[in-house]
């Protein structure tokens, strides 16, 4: 199969090779010296995928490339036609290759990228069971059932029309009890280092190792469940970032940056919100810009444009951020930063918000976190110390764990346990389809004000699969 060539017709040097291994895909990235045409074709018994470089010769060594855990299983290199090059990757499993030029830009030269895509592979490293993801499903369509009644509406659904049967309530079922998911992002990754400080600490590996220990914290508390967007040194695009978190039904989704400026003074860790205008203060704007870039970096689908041209979806944002999503962000970003300010110098003293690609998660609450400036020389040596990652991790987790128990997700562990504290004798309801207070008052011999005192409803509305805590008469 030939795939399509790029073009460039000077001569170019191969200089280095780099090799990236993700569960999903691996990401081959040949530095050149100049832009150079190229071909890449697959051939079978054995598998194999071929790349010639016209005009181009090697000036590295394809031994050192760490082909473990990739589908490579060795790579062979010869002249083609006199004075071209080519590379024969022989694979061990089934890929979909891709491959894109990339122009110099203020880390990298001329670049060629081979992706290698794992058909039916996940990127996250323990996806999501899909029973787990089936009672998500169901949680979210009861809540958009609730959310399409009028206030005041004295039902868990709409009724049925007149010529239909009334709805028979079904006992209720027990209740799921299920892990809230946090969905967490360390930032940057691959041929993206991200910021660098002064003594050569790369961003993207202190904040997998800040990443890796929040995610333990998560795991280790009953109740919650960590899914790591990157579990190693390969490079993700920000839309996919968010869209892996969505896809693992992530409640909540964190990203984990370290900072870094120009001057080498400032310090201090920094939480961001998405901003419903743009960004609130300067430094907040350099910011969204500065870790926007990355998706020139990597590359991503070989285009270099960050605008969002899907007027549909920019109005959905615009729309969500004004609801739930952008307050509940607010709300556990304010918790984690005063977490964060009891193990860390603090950069600002409130949630700044800002225009962050990786934060555009519409029906995910989220926050991108910067640890410290990696740029200051005081606070790069910190951040690369075990004991002040294992304390930053536990601020951030504890910001998360303390929003959560006042504001479990309804058929969550925690809103269970809730409930039972609130009850001891364990009495409770789950709504079905059809149910309403009257109803569930008068079957239960309770009146209605007392069950809506014991369950803190101000109001008529209820949803289905929500619990209620049935008072003694």
């Amino acid at each position: 199969m030939l795939l399509t060539g790029v073009s460039g017709l000077q001569a170019a040097n191969v200089d280095s090779m780099r090799l990236w291994a993700a569960p999903d895909h691996a990401r081959l990235v040949f530095d050149l010296t100049a832009a150079t045409q190229a071909n890449v074709f697959s051939l079978e018994n054995p598998s194999r995928l071929v790349i010639d470089l016209d005009d181009s010769q090697l000036n590295t060594d394809v031994s050192t490339l760490p082909l473990e855990g990739s589908a490579i299983a060795a790579v062979r290199t010869g002249v083609r036609d006199g004075n071209g090059l080519r590379v024969v990757l022989e694979l061990n499993r089934e890929i979909e290759p891709r491959h894109f030029t990339l122009p110099p830009n203020d880390q990298y030269g001329h670049r060629l990228v081979v992706d290698l895509e794992y058909p039916g592979e996940s990127a996250v490293e323990n996806p999501i069971d899909p029973i787990e993801a089936m009672i998500r499903d169901q949680e979210m369509l009861a809540q958009r059932s609730a959310q399409a009644q009028l206030p005041g509406a004295d039902a868990a659904v709409p009724p049925a029309a007149p010529d239909q049967p009334p709805t028979e309530v079904q006992p209720a079922q027990p209740h799921p009890q299920r892990d809230i998911i946090i969905a967490i992002d360390a930032g940057h990754g691959g041929e993206d280092p991200g910021a660098i400080g002064p003594a050569g600490t790369r961003e993207k590996d202190v904040v997998l190792e800040i990443a890796r220990r929040l995610a333990s914290d998560v795991n280790r508390t009953r109740g919650f469940k960590a899914v790591l967007i990157r579990d190693g040194d390969y490079y993700l695009g920000l839309r996919q970032r968010t869209q892996l978190a969505r896809e693992q039904k992530a409640d909540f989704f964190v990203s984990i940056h370290a900072d870094a400026f120009t001057s080498p003074r400032p310090q201090g860790s920094s939480v961001y919100a998405l901003s419903q205008r743009g960004a609130t203060s300067e430094t907040a704007q350099w910011l969204a810009d500065s870790e926007n870039r990355s998706d020139l970096i990597g590359g991503v689908d070989g285009s270099l444009s960050l605008r969002d041209k899907d007027q549909v979806l920019r109005g959905v944002l615009l729309d969500l951020t004004m609801t739930a999503t952008l307050n509940d962000s607010l709300s556990i970003g304010g918790q984690v930063l005063e977490q964060l300010g009891r193990v860390n110098r603090l950069h600002k003293s409130r949630v700044e918000q800002a225009g962050f690609m990786v934060l555009k998660s519409p029906d995910i609450p989220s926050l991108l976190i910067e640890v410290g400036f990696i740029s200051n020389p005081d606070e790069e040596r910190r951040l690369r110390d075990p004991v002040h990652q294992q304390g930053l991790s536990t601020a951030i987790f504890s910001g998360l764990r303390d929003h959560f128990q006042r504001n479990p997700p309804p058929a969550s562990l925690l809103a269970w346990q809730r409930d039972h504290q609130r009850s001891p004798t364990g009495d409770e309801y789950r709504i079905q389809s059809g149910d309403t207070l009257s109803s569930i008052a008068v079957r239960h011999g309770v009146p209605v004000n007392q069950l809506k005192q014991a369950n803190d409803l101000n109001g008529d509305v209820i949803r289905v699969g929500q619990v209620l805590r049935i008072p003694s008469s």
